[in-house]
């Protein structure tokens, strides 16, 4: 079935509304309207207003009352509507969801999931391109994921809503509108683990890693070294805690190189605990420093000037050089 990555998601939700009546969605002006990038479109017509959740403005209002309903064994999952209104709800996730199985001794579960769109490429203002992910890496207790395609993001999500792990669920929002087809029935019947990494694309030379947004640019910057006679190793990470530090490791060790791109600035972002992993891991293969490349160390910028602050090919292009220049 040809879908979009934004269509994919909204397949993904509809089989865990069927499949579990314990399953309610939750998020501003995700019922009527079908959200923001219309993810949620036709689920409340279909499945009712009491599953599918038009809520007030308030971002902690919305974590606070569906980590309320997780812990009476509904299975919550919240629509953060952009990247950047996620921080009044910050508290109530890093306090309070990411905290209560620990608490308890592992005795209570917050089977709660919370889908964030994130990154720019979309030409958003400030608050509409933020890419959060390290804050809640950094936070013990929560699974964060992020799919590059439509067939991960179906899968990945229905993983995600399964679990009673609560789970970051970031979804890179220009890539809503990638097309691809997906047979969601084979996704099912055979899973691929939520928290491994993907090779996708075979290489020798060096090793990127990339998820989200960026995976498609890593890719294409791949295609170009190929014309070129260097052959790269593309990495989609997927899931960005925990990190599948072995699927890594074993290519670095093959190739000898690693860059690691990602749309956060580079400073204290998830780049730089992957190049730390490596090290550890990889030292005595390494035959040249780890590279990364991210965005700056600005607050996002105007959308004019958006194009200069995304990593692109050429930028990667120029670290595969440096890398290999070494």
């Amino acid at each position: 079935m040809i879908t979009t990555f934004a269509g994919a998601l909204n397949t993904g939700l509809r089989r865990a509304l069927e499949d579990d009546a314990k399953v309610v969605l939750m998020g501003e002006d995700i019922g009527r309207l079908g959200g923001v990038f219309r993810v949620t479109d036709a689920l409340q017509k279909d499945f009712g207003n009491n599953r599918v959740i038009d809520t007030p403005l308030a971002e902690s209002g919305i974590i606070g009352t569906a980590f309320g309903m997780a812990l009476r064994g509904y299975r919550p999952v919240c629509e953060i509507q952009f990247d950047g209104f996620v921080y009044p709800a910050f508290d109530q996730i890093v306090s309070q969801v990411a905290k209560i199985h620990y608490r308890t001794q592992g005795k209570v579960f917050a089977p709660l999931t919370i889908r964030i769109p994130c990154g720019g490429g979309i030409g958003s203002v400030e608050h509409h391109s933020e890419s959060p992910e390290a804050y809640f890496a950094h936070t013990a207790g929560l699974r964060v994921v992020m799919p590059s395609d439509p067939a991960d993001a179906y899968l990945m999500l229905r993983q995600a809503i399964s679990l009673d792990d609560p789970v970051i669920f970031f979804e890179p929002k220009r890539r809503y509108w990638d097309k691809a087809d997906v047979d969601f029935t084979a996704l099912d019947d055979d899973p691929f683990p939520l928290d491994r990494a993907r090779i996708r694309r075979a290489g020798d030379d060096a090793t990127v890693v990339a998820y989200g947004g960026m995976v498609r640019t890593a890719l294409t910057a791949a295609e170009i070294a190929a014309s070129e006679g260097r052959s790269l190793e593309v990495i989609d990470l997927r899931s960005l805690s925990p990190i599948d530090v072995d699927t890594i490791a074993e290519s670095v060790n093959r190739t000898g190189r690693l860059i690691i791109t990602h749309e956060a600035p580079v400073f204290a972002g998830l780049g730089a605990e992957i190049a730390a992993r490596v090290t550890e891991r990889c030292f005595y293969y390494l035959e040249a420093p780890v590279l990364r490349v991210g965005g700056f160390d600005i607050p996002y910028p105007p959308a004019k000037l958006e194009r200069h602050h995304l990593p692109d090919p050429d930028r990667i292009l120029a670290a595969v050089d440096r890398t290999l220049a070494a």
